[in-house]
């Protein structure tokens, strides 16, 4: 019953993804440029930035479970102003930003939980699993923006007709996850914003938030360049998105729940090498330029992105688990990586590198499969 509560607070942090779809309808909403709509998916990745490291530090302060009842708490109040009023596009902007707040705490505070409520050998599975549910939540939020709008009770609403669903899905798990008892890791000492910081002078733990900060960015690069490289193989726009990024997302999605089963029989740290190494895979197949490679390296890819996240993350916690906390903020911080990394691949398409832009990617999982190539602390066996 603890994981389950845990698992619906992964679902709903899939919604801060549905604002990238949702830019599009508010673009038009509002009249706006499309950088001014990009600004949606901005201020919700932006917030990691922001609130990563402070959530980690409050988390070891006040508890991992009232810090995801807090992210929780904020998330219904970003999504109940839209819900009840047509709000202004710096109203909607300050909703979206608290939302990123909020799921910047989920996430901060619900990877390390998942260890709490996990038995013995099992936090590596479930937290591959959580991370699987966070990506049905992410299509589901995705797909609802839209099909929304076709039902006769939120019709008037338009785009908006979405978030009275968010708002209820998250007051459900905020009621869970208050429910419940857990017993938590705690530090000896409680941490401060420094202390957390310091934890980046031991090579284990920097290497692990520099492979977050390439991971996103690698994951966000596929997401986005995608598309065109199909569109220009001939395919038309939705074919294009068909067989590119929604593949991508849906194998990530798969791969994620899939990856709790592999993990009963293969240790946590050995699925991380394949991982990596079938992401890397993928990224070549990508420079390969051609339509059939592409598709091949779609899949690759999606299956060997899939799991770096639960896995890099669980692994890096093994290895001090009384300073959880303040190990989530930090790879949850390394989550801007998804805002800058992209640029540099963007810089290449410009330039006409064409297929070869996906070097940015292949290089990040080049990094990943050298760190995890490196051994360290063994879980607890079940």
């Amino acid at each position: 019953m603890k994981t389950l509560a845990i698992f619906l607070a992964f679902l709903v942090m899939g919604v801060a993804d549905a604002m990238g779809p949702l830019s599009d309808a508010v673009k038009n909403q509002y009249q706006l440029s499309n950088v001014m709509a990009t600004l949606l998916p901005f201020f919700t990745l932006i917030a990691f930035a922001i609130f990563s490291v402070p959530g980690g530090v409050l988390a070891a302060r006040i508890g991992k479970k009232k810090l995801l009842l807090l992210g929780l708490g904020l998330n219904v109040v970003a999504m109940l102003v839209p819900s009840l009023v047509a709000p202004g596009f710096a109203m909607l902007l300050a909703c979206i930003f608290v939302l990123g707040a909020g799921t910047t705490f989920l996430q901060v505070a619900g990877n390390p939980i998942m260890r709490d409520v996990s038995v013995p050998g099992a936090y590596s599975r479930n937290l591959s699993f959580a991370q699987g549910i966070k990506g049905v939540g992410s299509a589901s939020s995705t797909y609802l923006v839209s099909a929304v709008t076709a039902l006769g009770l939120f019709v008037s609403m338009g785009w908006r007709g979405a978030f009275p669903i968010f708002c209820i899905l998250m007051a459900i798990a905020f009621v869970l996850v208050a429910t419940l008892k857990i017993e938590e890791a705690k530090a000896d000492v409680p941490p401060s914003m420094g202390s957390s910081l310091l934890l980046l002078k031991e090579p284990v733990f920097a290497l692990a938030v520099l492979g977050i900060f390439l991971y996103v960015g690698a994951e966000v690069c596929m997401g986005r360049f995608l598309k065109p490289t199909l569109a220009g193989f001939g395919l038309p726009d939705d074919k294009a998105a068909l067989f590119g990024p929604t593949a991508f997302f849906l194998l990530l999605t798969i791969g994620r729940l899939v990856g709790g089963a592999v993990l009963t029989v293969m240790s946590p740290r050995n699925f991380f090498r394949l991982s990596a190494l079938l992401g890397l895979f993928g990224g070549v197949a990508l420079m390969l330029g051609t339509k059939s490679w592409t598709l091949v390296g779609v899949t690759l890819a999606g299956l060997g992105f899939a799991n770096i996240w639960p896995m890099l993350f669980s692994i890096t916690v093994e290895e001090k688990p009384e300073r959880a906390s303040e190990l989530s903020g930090l790879m949850c911080m390394a989550i801007s990586g998804g805002a800058l990394v992209p640029l540099l691949m963007g810089q290449m398409v410009d330039m006409k590198f064409g297929a070869l832009a996906f070097v940015i990617p292949v290089v990040c999982f080049a990094y990943l499969l050298l760190i995890s190539l490196k051994g360290g602390k063994k879980p607890a066996a079940a």
